[in-house]
This record gives structure tokens, sequence and C-alpha cells, in this order.
């Protein structure tokens, strides 16, 4: 984020002033008040507190990736005349347009009757092997007031504008959303892939030609906060503050300079935070942490992962489009965990493999259809679930979208999880 000196006098007299008289303002008006603040007579004579985030920014950066209208004063304003964005917008409300008719309405409508209790119970959803899928989350659980994401992919930054100004910028979040908007997951190479295309074509060319490598290098998109920063704006929320956090050897939440997030050590788990308001006003936290939780993987860091998210309280945990990881005998630390501490399961079944959830623990409800695995993972079909689904008197309950890797509506399913005795 940058300020000059002009803007931080006039934001921190304006706060000055405002914290004096203006103290039962709610919140949210104050900080409202405190962004489009523009001019003041007072001058500090105390020294600067640290300076806010810039807000602002960052919320037009998400609306920029997004496609959608940033604000009046912004930076950005100049770009999104321009043609070659003005048609990335139309194409992209254009997709989200069809993305929420073909599933958010179904989604919404399926969960107000089928995750309804389990919603008014979901204070923090816990979601391994996520990506930057905030978007399935946030659809699935739009109430809940902490989401923990957890994948493999870095954390990133927000965006420089020379970045935002790269025209090649735009056909790279297309690609990167394409199969998430389409097949309900997402695919992290897409964007790397396209925003690099023109790359190799250089490197073997005289020193002239080394610039243009190094500009289609520089336009990367360096991790998931820019998609997070999207789903989050696309959902209908507003991005407050972004922050680089941490979990050390403890599990302790603590913050990250961009050092730690651009080449962090084994020992750390790099991840960010991000606070937004929803439509109602209401503040909400994403973290996404970068971490491999193997079993192996997370010994190195002792177990961090597993330790903050244990002092999470309750959780209701989300998982699909997972790999089938949890099946496997070194993921067991976090299917322990999440068998631990969840007191609802929503997965498909690439989540945690049927023959871990014990009959005497957990109430189970099965939707939409139970088909063998796809090809890729052929392996993990489990028989369990085809006499689960078969059931006469418990039948499976109906799916009515897609979700996960046999993505179409009438191959998908859904099982969710309550435990017996809550936590």
């Amino acid at each position: 984020m940058r300020f000059s000196v002009w803007q931080l006098v006039l934001s921190t007299a304006f706060l000055l002033f405002t914290a004096c008289s203006e103290q039962k303002k709610p919140q949210a008006e104050q900080s409202q008040a405190a962004i489009s603040a523009s001019s003041t007579d007072t001058v500090a004579t105390t020294p600067a507190t640290p300076a806010r985030p810039d807000t602002t920014y960052v919320q037009d950066v998400a609306a920029y990736l997004a496609g959608q209208r940033v604000s009046r004063h912004s930076n950005l304003q100049a770009l999104t005349v321009q043609p070659a964005w003005q048609t990335f917008a139309a194409d992209a409300n254009k997709s989200w347009s069809n993305y929420h008719a073909t599933r958010t309405s179904k989604i919404e409508a399926w969960a107000r009757t089928e995750l309804d209790a389990v919603r008014a119970a979901s204070s923090t959803i816990f979601y391994p092997f996520s990506g930057p899928d905030l978007l399935n989350a946030v659809t699935m659980f739009p109430d809940s007031k902490t989401y923990v994401l957890l994948g493999l992919e870095p954390v990133g930054s927000v965006p420089r504008p020379s970045l935002l100004e790269n025209p090649k910028l735009y056909p790279a979040v297309k690609a990167s959303l394409w199969s998430v908007l389409n097949f309900s997951f997402f695919r992290t190479n897409d964007m790397a892939v396209e925003l690099t295309a023109g790359t190799s074509k250089h490197t073997s060319k005289a020193p002239a030609d080394t610039t243009a490598a190094q500009a289609a290098k520089a336009a990367q998109l360096d991790g998931t906060l820019s998609l997070l920063l999207l789903f989050a704006t696309r959902t209908g929320h507003q991005v407050q503050v972004v922050r680089y956090v941490q979990l050390d050897k403890q599990g302790q939440l603590i913050d990250a300079d961009s050092t730690v997030i651009q080449k962090p050590s084994l020992k750390n788990v790099p991840g960010v935070e991000i606070s937004m308001l929803n439509q109602a006003g209401v503040e909400q936290k994403v973290y996404y942490f970068s971490a491999d939780i193997s079993d192996w993987k997370m010994g190195i860091n002792n177990d961090a992962v597993i330790k903050y998210a244990q002092s999470l309280g309750e959780l209701t945990t989300y998982v699909k489009s997972a790999t089938y990881l949890m099946h496997k005998p070194y993921f067991s630390k976090v299917r322990n965990l999440i068998l631990e501490r969840s007191n609802y399961i929503l997965q498909d079944d690439s989540g945690i493999a049927l023959k871990y959830f014990r009959p005497s623990d957990w109430e189970l409800t099965y939707y939409g259809i139970y088909k063998r695995p796809i090809n890729l993972f052929a392996t993990y079909y489990q028989p369990a679930m085809t006499l689960a689904y078969a059931d006469t008197i418990n039948r499976p309950r109906p799916l009515p979208f897609g979700t996960g890797y046999n993505w179409r509506q009438h191959d998908s399913n859904l099982m969710l999880a309550h435990r017996q005795k809550p936590l």
C-alpha cells in the first residue's frame, strides 16, 4: 500500500477529529467516513500512529480483477475506460450471470432447506485442500464469521499497478476462473500458463528480447490472494483489510512481512488474513494458509496447522475435489483433526472415506448420486458408498446442482455428517 505525506497527515487529522466528536457512531460508519475524507483544517501535532490500511485501494483492486466498477477517485479508474478492460468486464459479467443462474441460485435454494440448522451452528468453516475457492465456501455458508482455507498454492500479494496495467492480465484471469465457474473446482495452473505463454518464445533469442521475457514474467499473479479478493467482491463483500500472517511452531497466528510470505521457511506456515464486510455490514474474516498438510510435511513445522485448527473451537468442515488424499494413511493427522473437532462435515466422496465414520458417532445424510470416481481416481471407488446410496429405507436426497470431479448435476454427490453428541 502506498501513501503520500499529505494523505497521511489528512487521514490522521481526520481520525483524531472524529474520535472525539463521533464516539457513538457505528464502527462501519466511522470507517466509511475516514475512507471518503478528502480535506480537513486540522493538522496533527502528535506523532502519527501506524498508517491505516488503504482499504479503498484493496477493494478497488478486487473490483477491477472481478470486472466490476471501482471507486470514483481510484487510480484504476483510467484503466477501466480502456476498451480491453471494458471487453474483459462485459465478458466477466456475462460469465458470472450465467454462473449465478445455473449454480448460485440452486445452491442457495438447496442450502436454505438442507443446511439451515448447519449454517446457524457454523461460526467457523474449515476448508482443507481448497486452494483459493472462497466462492463455494461463502455460497454454502454465507453467514459464518471465519473461513479457514488451506492449499499448496502460494499466498501471493495484492497486485501492483504495473501488473494491473498489463493486458495479459485479462485473459489470464478469465482462464483461471474457467474451471471453477464451469466445473465447480479450481485449477491453479491455468493462470500461470496464460501469463507466461509468450516467455518461452524469447528464451533462446538475443539479449534484445530479454525485456519482453522479463515483462511477461513480471506479469504473473504470484499466488491465491488475487483470486480471494476477486471472489470476495463477486460474492457481495467489501474488502476492508489484508494482513500477512504466519503460524509459528506452536500454531500461534502472528504477523508476517512480505519476505516471509514470498520466501517462507519450512518451520513457519505463511498465510493471509482478509477482513471483509458482507451486504449486511457484518465483518467476516478469511484465512488462507499455504501448507502441505501430509503427515510428514506437517511434522517439519511441529504440526502448526493442526494446533491452530484446534484453537478455533468447534468446526464445520467443507471438503470437495480433494483428490482423495484423506483416503490415504499419510493424511491421517488432518483426517483425525476433522473427525475430532467438527460438529458437521459436508463433503463429496473425495473427502474422508466412509469407513472412518463410526455409526455411533455420526448421523449421515446422502445427497445426489454416487458413481465411480473419474478414471484418474478410479482406485478410490467405495463399494460401501454404493450400498449406502442403494438404501431404499433412507434414500439419498436430491442434489439440484453439480459439484466435485463428477461435476454434472445428475452425477454428483454430497454427504452431510452430523455428530451425534455435539462437542
